[in-house]
């Protein structure tokens, strides 16, 4: 099947009793046993539940992986893989990364032991030059949050795996739909499902696709102990939105391209940061490795706060609010919103600054977003 008919038709057909359309959503807690040796597949929700089970089918098919556990939240997931390592491992991550994901590698798990390189990943041999003999894991953010620079999944998957690290990719920006890890190598790809996949900015989660059934088994294990599995009606949230993953990203990143080249001739805009844009330095990777460009973008406006603040206050469709993917226009502002629990030295060091802002471009009319702008502008 074509991926536009795996997002309608993978993990649906679960009702033999009534035959019904969609998914069913099980809100059991717990499973009766036939008898003490035999269950029908699930005993407790936390462990494995129906509705969630269609979701990783689903989600695994997507990927090309052979299996999924779909968890709470997106950090969830990636707290799920940290799991996989022992303290005095090394783990190298890029520079630029979403904010969260360097809180809890920095603050939480540096703590119990992992140590961490953060390093300009837009060069491989940044990656090379960072591996040492405890290096077991590369996690790799492409496109990277806020400011879109594009990493080369392949090359630093053939660094790690000569090191004998694993790969992990962060997949969120640009789904399964646009861009698929593990064509170029990867071993392990997460998601915050709360964005694209589910798409309607209505409920929180995550998920972690794996390849190798050694990594399907330690994934699931850590899941159910550390009890980071998605309710099944968030789940069941999930699959309904799937269901128009791939035109609903022709229609984001056909309103991202229109809204990047307008930014890009505004004389407020100081720079673009948008990989569909020829000028961008990864254009080219990005093609080679990317379906499309996506629907994330940010921009520098000139001025500086204050500029911003104004700008802001003069938006009427663009909604100031954290997260990203929805059918809705976000903007946020990373230096106090999705990037704040980085310190200020290690945001500058990525490269944002207080002219910068995230621009999650929605499936409205492109005419309509380019409006918006103008007379905020204006």
């Amino acid at each position: 099947m074509q991926f536009e008919t795996r997002c309608v038709h993978v993990g649906v057909d679960k009702d033999s009793a009534y035959l019904s359309a969609t998914t069913p959503i099980y809100p059991s807690s717990t499973f009766r046993w036939d008898d003490l040796n035999t269950n029908r597949g699930f005993d407790y929700t936390r462990s494995g539940n129906p509705t969630r089970r269609a979701l990783e089918e689903n989600l695994a098919a997507l990927e090309g992986g052979i299996d999924c556990r779909a968890t709470c939240t997106g950090m969830a997931a990636i707290a799920a893989t940290m799991h996989l390592f022992q303290p005095g491992d090394h783990i190298i991550a890029g520079h630029d990364i979403y904010g969260g994901t360097y809180r809890l590698f920095d603050a939480v798990f540096r703590k119990m032991g992992l140590e961490f390189s953060f390093v300009r990943m837009g060069d491989p041999e940044n990656v090379r030059r960072a591996m040492t003999s405890a290096t077991r894991g590369v996690w790799i953010e492409t496109p990277s949050n806020p400011l879109l620079n594009i990493v080369d999944i392949a090359a630093i998957c053939r660094i790690a795996r000569a090191g004998n690290a694993i790969s992990i990719t962060d997949n969120t920006f640009l789904s399964p739909y646009l861009q698929r890890p593990f064509d170029h190598g990867c071993d392990i790809v997460v998601h915050s499902t709360t964005k694209y996949l589910n798409g309607h900015s209505d409920v929180v989660g995550g998920c972690v696709i794996t390849k190798q059934k050694d990594h399907s088994d330690k994934i699931s294990y850590l899941v159910n102990a550390l009890g980071l599995g998605c309710s099944p009606f968030d789940a069941w949230l999930v699959l309904r939105g799937v269901k128009t993953l791939g035109p609903r990203m022709e229609a984001h990143q056909r309103g991202a391209m229109i809204v990047a080249k307008f930014l890009q001739a505004n004389p407020h805009v100081q720079r673009v940061y948008f990989p569909g844009l020829p000028d961008h330095p990864q254009h080219e990777l990005a093609k080679r490795q990317q379906k499309g460009f996506g629907a994330m973008l940010s921009f520098d406006v000139r001025g500086g706060r204050p500029r911003v603040e104004q700008l802001l206050a003069k938006l009427k469709i663009f909604q100031l609010a954290e997260s990203l993917g929805g059918v809705e226009s976000l903007i946020e502002y990373p230096d106090t919103m999705s990037h704040a629990s980085m310190n200020e030295a290690a945001r500058r060091e990525a490269g944002i600054s207080e002219n910068t802002l995230r621009v999650s471009v929605g499936i409205e009319h492109p005419d309509d977003l380019v409006a918006d702008f103008e007379q905020a502008f204006e």
